[in-house]
């Protein structure tokens, strides 16, 4: 195993000063580039798609919980599987509990293409308690790109897709996929991803944040147990 040069601690923290101006360049950067995604275009979803959960049916409007944002990680779980991905289950348990993005006015969902009834043993298994939705008998996985032909064959991959809803419609405004995924699972990388981001107001675009905003840093963040959702 190859190992970091040992030096002094003054050394060391010369080094480190050096890179400190490269990580705060690198977070402006990611700043910038987030504001550049908020300001994508969107497309409305027009399309009927079913899902079936634990309370049954499903449409995409459903999965909102009466939010304004919805994030939907694209779990790999084919029909014929009998257990989800082992990427895919690794990256839902990084997930953090869900009252924090719920704060923020987003949902968050699981949705694969495998039935319900395979679905189900899987998360009790895992331990997961986040929704988790089946679309075996909708396009949803086709029509957003994870579940794709290769050879004659469906093949999936992982992704995660990003809904905003007004009043009782529905619109796409991101997608990202395989290395895409890197790096995320925290609340913040999720919100980042949205259209409404992390509704604080030092984001650009400026109008964004409405009444859920608050300085990044301030007293907005509770203890899971207290958020009013």
């Amino acid at each position: 195993m190859s190992l970091p040069e040992i030096v002094t601690r003054a050394d060391w923290c010369a080094a480190r000063e050096a890179l400190l101006a490269k990580e705060k360049a690198a977070t402006r950067a990611r700043d910038a580039l987030n504001a550049e995604r908020r300001a994508l275009p969107m497309v409305e979803v027009d399309k009927e798609y079913v899902f079936e959960g634990g309370d049954g049916k499903a449409t995409l409007l459903d999965l909102f919980e009466g939010r304004e944002q919805l994030v939907v990680y694209h779990f790999m779980f084919a029909p014929e599987w009998d257990a989800g991905c082992r990427s895919c289950s690794a990256f839902l348990d990084q997930i953090g509990h869900l009252a924090h993005l719920r704060a923020r006015g987003t949902s968050f969902a699981a949705v694969s293409r495998a039935p319900y009834p395979r679905i189900l043993p899987f998360k009790a298994r895992m331990g997961w308690t986040l929704p988790w939705y089946s679309s075996y008998v909708s396009d949803f996985n086709t029509d957003f790109e994870v579940t794709l032909e290769h050879e004659g064959e469906l093949v999936e991959r992982p992704g995660l897709s990003c809904f905003l809803r007004d009043r009782e419609r529905v619109f796409h405004t991101y997608s990202t996929y395989e290395r895409g995924l890197d790096g995320l699972g925290s609340t913040t990388s999720l919100l980042d991803l949205t259209a409404l981001g992390r509704r604080e107001q030092w984001e650009k675009p400026e109008g964004r944040a409405s009444s859920l905003g608050a300085p990044a840093g301030s007293g907005r963040v509770r203890y899971h147990d207290e958020y009013e959702d």
